[in-house]
């Protein structure tokens, strides 16, 4: 017995267990849907209402790590995806937030639910870590609530949009010709090659540069010669017999195959050391551009084969508009590809060097923005906070790459890392902070609580469905993935792409993910601040 009360009484100890049992828990999944890092939170309310305690200021140093690391990723995307596609996926995004805070706000009236529940509510629904944190920073003294309503919503937040977005498709059909571009645009969730025989009488003497497969999805990057599969040029033309590499996926490979002619059993040797290198998008000139108006092919004799955007990675076509710090996996010569990959601002470093300089002075510059007093007409002096500051500053520092000797950028795989400590460390905080009077706030909103998170999920789906649909005239797939980026749920992007063939449901998710990641964290403070909480 002396020692579990050393251990429980240990709160360094409770912290990693809390986290630990916290991260395990979440790693269980019940038909491929799992809590993940929130998983946290659920073991740090059970710890909480047992009365354990974490160390002091770990949720604040967890709170400023993990905004700061969203801010950096966010930045590149965020203000170019306001300014060019602020009549599309930005506004849908957009929507799917202010809908989901109205609901809120006017179920917080109807069934008298306090300020800072509401809040968690809405973060909760929405599957928002971010938002979370904002609210709980933003409601001070109460942020006990904003962790309770969190836990009760978040399992709706997450299974209801995984329902949606796989039970819809099969209740409204897609129009014929929706079906057709999807079709065309096939893809599954692996990216693969594979060699063809030309044979169709249609294509001989044409340009492979013109993009005749590409409607597939697909992309030539080679042609067999001499025994060796060498990069095609900008001149090379379909020839009857020629054997080429295509790179696609799904049942767009399989029809581009069918279209060209057949699959090759062919041997053949390929230089993937020289004549393939994946090169970081840092240039704010490429940004924004599609890959015709680059031109890949015809003005640097290279062919983007992937594109790797958020965790996602997907084969462009010549439309493809490439973003700030997106992967390309690029084939061609080792001089065209070294000329390309200066023309878009590749640096070797980008991929694996952290800046702890850059981080240090980037997070005390954000914590002290937070702290700021920002004057509003007619009422009291607001701070942007502990969550505000941090996102403000690493979304200034992402989009600009550099301020004076800062760096603004994070190789991804270190800051995945850095923002999932962060939150972990919050999470676990927070967990302890509102397990304390959880049993208290059930016992007195019982069922009500729950109809409320259900329905603040609900009420974003059904508007943004129809406003993208009838208003926005997007497909289904595109409406689906904005849909996706607009709830900020990866695990049901993940069940809409392993259910369709196309790859249009990635490229909105990307597109929205980041509005939609920023704006909940702005309404989510707003929201308290509405319902006499925050300042």
């Amino acid at each position: 017995m002396n020692i579990l009360e050393s251990v429980f009484g240990n709160s360094l100890i409770v912290l990693f267990l809390v986290v630990g049992i916290g991260l395990l828990f979440g790693s269980l999944t019940v038909k491929g849907i799992g809590l993940g890092s929130s998983g946290v939170l659920f073991v740090a309310l059970l710890a909480g209402h047992l009365g354990l305690e974490v160390p002091a200021g770990v949720g604040s140093f967890g709170l400023a790590l993990f905004v700061y690391c969203v801010g950096i990723g966010a930045g590149p995307r965020f203000f170019p995806a306001l300014a060019r596609e602020g009549g599309g996926l930005a506004k849908l995004s957009l929507l799917i937030v202010i809908v989901g805070a109205l609901v809120a706000w006017g179920l917080s009236d109807l069934f008298e639910l306090p300020a800072d529940l509401t809040a968690g509510l809405f973060a909760g629904a929405l599957t928002s870590t971010p938002a979370l944190a904002a609210a709980t920073e933003g409601a001070k003294e109460a942020a006990q609530g904003v962790a309770i309503g969190y836990g009760i919503a978040y399992p709706f937040g997450v299974i209801g949009v995984v329902l949606f977005v796989q039970l819809l498709p099969k209740l409204l059909k897609p129009k014929p010709d929706e079906e057709q571009v999807e079709e065309a645009d096939a893809t599954e969730a692996e990216v693969r090659n594979a060699l063809v025989e030309v044979s169709n009488p249609n294509l001989i003497g044409m340009k492979i540069s013109d993009g005749n497969v590409s409607g597939f999805g697909c992309q030539v990057s080679r042609v067999l010669r001499d025994g060796r599969l060498a990069p095609i040029r900008n001149d090379d033309t379909f020839e009857a017999g020629q054997n080429l590499l295509l790179v696609g996926s799904g049942k767009g490979i399989k029809l581009a195959i069918d279209y060209i002619g057949k699959q090759s059993d062919k041997t053949f040797v390929m230089d993937t050391e020289h004549e393939r290198q994946r090169l970081v998008v840092t240039a704010k000139s490429i940004g924004g551009k599609v890959l015709e108006e680059i031109g890949t092919l015809s003005n640097f004799g290279v062919v983007v084969t992937r594109v790797s955007r958020l965790g996602q990675t997907f084969v462009p076509t010549h439309n493809t508009r490439l973003e700030l710090y997106d992967v390309l996996t690029v084939v061609g010569e080792s001089d065209a590809l070294e000329r390309f990959g200066k023309h878009i601002g590749h640096r070797p470093q980008a991929f694996d060097q952290t800046d702890m300089i850059s981080l240090a002075i980037g997070l005390s510059a954000g914590i002290f923005c937070g702290m700021v007093p920002i004057a509003l007409p007619g009422g009291e002096p607001m701070t942007l906070g502990l969550a505000g500051g941090p996102l403000f500053v690493a979304l200034v520092l992402g989009y600009f790459g550099r301020v004076g000797r800062i760096v603004g950028h994070i190789p991804r795989p270190t800051r995945l890392l850095l923002q999932e400590l962060g939150l972990v460390l919050f999470l676990a905080n927070a967990g302890i902070v509102g397990g304390s009077s959880l049993g208290e706030t059930v016992s007195k909103y019982g069922i009500t609580v729950f109809i409320a998170g259900a329905l603040i999920t609900l009420a974003p789906l059904l508007t943004s469905y129809v406003f993208a649909r009838k208003a926005l005239g997007l497909t289904q797939a595109q409406t689906l993935g904005g849909i996706c980026g607009g709830m900020t749920s990866t695990p049901a992007l993940g069940a809409l792409t392993a259910s369709s063939n196309s790859q249009q449901p990635i490229v909105s998710y990307a597109t929205a993910y980041p509005v939609a990641l920023i704006m909940m964290t702005v309404l989510a403070k707003l929201l308290l601040q509405v319902l006499g909480i925050g300042g």
